[in-house]
């Protein structure tokens, strides 16, 4: 390249780059002006599974006190063992994240839904499975992490019957309008084990084994249900949170 032909292309660059930071500088960032609360500090558990410091401890490994019927389960070394009854929170709750670990029976008797079954009842009617599906075929929407008669898990993470085994499990509980019927449906999503096995999934409605599911009218606020289903599954370390949208204020439509 001869002496003025860089001259050139010198003066080219630089009129672009000039060109480039107009351009830049024209820019302007988008605000959206809506005015949002600062979100509130939570700390978290110190290990993976611990509750948070917002969470309300529903079953700490000492007793079921918070539950009507826990004084039926036996709770021994940190966890409780179903027996006799299903048990029912003396509280009810809304929208909730919830944590809870189980354990199937170490050993193995019966098949399909006769061995290590138990289920985790949402607003008291809304049925997250809990099974040993660990080498144990049955019908997909029965097996360990499937809403029950509703919806399968899309992955098979279970643990080999005795081991711990933990459900994260984010809930929006239906709405219903003036009249009774079904405004908004109820929204569940399930991590096994760490894995996403429901995503976002609309309930059809309330859990049934004889017939398909439905809703019917019921307060936001319910208990949550753990089932008898005659097997000594094991509970340890249970906890929710409750959920609440943060809610920023909009700009006038005017301006």
């Amino acid at each position: 390249m001869s002496g003025t032909q860089s001259v050139r292309a010198a003066a080219v660059g630089a009129v672009v780059a000039a060109a480039v930071a107009a351009n830049v500088f024209a820019l302007q960032e988008y605000k959206s002006g809506i005015v949002w609360p600062e979100p509130k500090v939570v700390v978290p558990g110190e290990k993976p599974g611990d509750p948070p410091a917002d969470a309300i401890v529903l079953f700490d490994g000492k007793d079921l006190a918070q539950w009507t019927n826990g004084d039926k389960w036996e709770v021994k070394d940190g966890y409780a063992v179903v027996q006799k009854t299903d048990i029912t929170t003396k509280e009810s709750f809304g929208d909730y994240q919830l944590h809870v670990e189980f354990a199937t029976p170490e050993k193995v008797r019966g098949a399909g839904q006769g061995r290590g079954n138990s289920g985790i009842f949402l607003a008291n009617r809304y049925e997250v499975q809990v099974l040993d599906s660990f080498d144990n075929p049955t019908y997909f929407d029965g097996t360990c992490g499937s809403l029950y008669k509703q919806s399968p898990p899309m992955a098979n993470v279970c643990r080999k019957p005795g081991e711990w085994q933990t459900y994260d499990i984010v809930f929006e509980c239906p709405r219903f309008g003036p009249d009774g019927k079904v405004a908004k449906p109820g929204i569940v999503t399930l991590f096994h084990n760490g894995v996403v096995v429901q995503n976002h999934f609309e309930l059809q409605g309330g859990t049934y084994f004889d017939r398909p599911a439905s809703y019917e009218n019921h307060p936001d606020r319910q208990p949550i249900r753990l089932q008898n289903h005659g097997d000594p599954v094991k509970y340890r370390n249970i906890w929710l949170r409750e959920l609440t949208p943060i809610v920023g204020k909009k700009p006038d439509a005017k301006e």
